[in-house]
């Protein structure tokens, strides 16, 4: 992973490299929401109003988001929704999908089979043979219909909706229906993907649909190359920033870094980091330009790293994070997290800066532009994230 004497990247440097790389200055934007995926990889999808708001942060054009998002979508089929990395959703470019697949989710799928059978088999439920039976009935219904919800597949195939008791005696006692295990299950092998929503761009409530065909992967092929893809988009990073957005194991981490010849370089404050091969030279542009951001939660550049000081200054975390770990939304001036902003029922967007150092007026100025960009876009439609921390419930009251 590179000899000799290695070479700095200090934190300016990053800063650079994710207002570029990122499509976050001005001059970088995308012209479309694919170009905004493919340049970060992934976007999270548990809030389905995350992609549309950090598609709309990137675009030159911000006021065609909604439509174009949906085109990509659900026309175009060039984006899909998808089970990923740390079995959490995210939005990926379809020509993706294969590599997430064998990378993340083949591990995790045989694990979430296994647990909905020993589920069932625990509450007297039917087997193996019988679920299998139903699968094979769900997709064939699924492919002759295109994309439908959960309840309306039911009508084709009846015997999703079996419920069986779940922890009978525990606290988080309950009962599960056989479609929403099994419509998981199937989301997380690969064989279906979520489709349009029930309502607007920022409803949870989505049909499904079959997944787009793919060819079936090495696994250690398809770690080197989501790894490398990923450090394209945000090297430098550290083995425990890697660890952490792949959910692998260190060991699976450190042979993917092998297998791309990853380079390692040095970090403000000693740490290690990597970037891809050929890529330790200096960042793309050599001019900067100072630039302002309103990033919605759960965004992928604030969620990129588990290491972030050089970006979020650690008394900011307890305002901008819930308890779980999930950002909220978060105002950037330059390559740093300076504050949070949030929408009132009235359709305001109101922000607050809580690191002021190095923040004048060009900075509020350029924050307040980026507000009213926002408002413009989004219009009469309501947002409110789907993990809520402390700065934006307070903001938004």
């Amino acid at each position: 992973m590179g000899d000799g004497v290695r070479r700095h990247i200090g934190t300016d440097e990053r800063r650079a490299r994710l207002a570029l790389r990122h499509r976050l200055a001005p001059s970088a934007r995308a012209g479309a929401p694919e170009e905004v995926a493919d340049a970060l990889v992934a976007l999270h999808g548990s809030d389905p109003a995350t992609v549309y708001l950090a598609v709309g942060a990137r675009l030159a054009d911000a006021a065609v988001t909604v439509e174009e998002t949906d085109r990509a979508l659900y026309e175009d089929r060039a984006l899909v929704r998808m089970h990923g990395m740390r079995h959490t959703v995210f939005v990926f470019p379809t020509a993706l999908t294969a590599v997430v697949h064998a990378s993340t989710g083949l591990t995790v799928a045989a694990r979430e089979r296994a647990k909905l059978l020993k589920d069932m088999a625990a509450a007297g439920a039917p087997d193996a043979a019988w679920l299998k039976d139903v699968e094979e009935s769900a997709l064939a219904a699924l492919a002759r219909r295109g994309q439908v919800t959960a309840s309306e597949l039911a009508r084709d195939e009846p015997r999703l909706r079996e419920q069986f008791p779940y922890a009978v005696g525990k606290s988080y006692e309950g009962v599960h229906t056989v479609s929403s295990r099994l419509l998981r299950v199937l989301g997380v092998e690969g064989k279906v993907v979520r489709g349009r929503p029930l309502g607007s761009w920022t409803s949870s409530q989505f049909r499904w649909a079959v997944a787009p065909p793919h060819p079936e992967l090495d696994a250690g092929g398809a770690q080197a190359e989501l790894l490398r893809r990923w450090l394209e988009a945000c090297g430098p990073a550290t083995e425990a920033d890697l660890k952490w957005w792949t959910g692998w194991t260190v060991t699976a981490v450190r042979r993917a870094l092998a297998a791309v010849r990853a380079e390692a370089v040095t970090l403000d404050g000693g740490g290690t980091g990597y970037v891809v091969e050929g890529d330790a030279g200096p960042p793309a542009a050599s001019v900067r330009e100072p630039w302002a951001a309103l990033l919605p939660a759960l965004d992928p550049t604030a969620m990129g790293w588990q290491e972030r000081d050089w970006y979020l200054a650690p008394e900011l975390r307890g305002a901008l994070f819930d308890r779980s770990g999930n950002v909220g939304p978060t105002v950037w001036w330059d390559g740093r997290v300076v504050g949070g902003w949030a929408q009132r029922p009235d359709g305001e967007i109101v922000w607050r800066l809580l690191d002021r150092a190095g923040v004048g007026r060009e900075a509020e100025a350029a924050v307040a532009a980026e507000a009213e960009r926002l408002r413009g876009w989004v219009g009469t439609t309501r947002v409110t994230p789907r993990f809520r921390t402390p700065l934006e419930k307070e903001l938004s009251a």
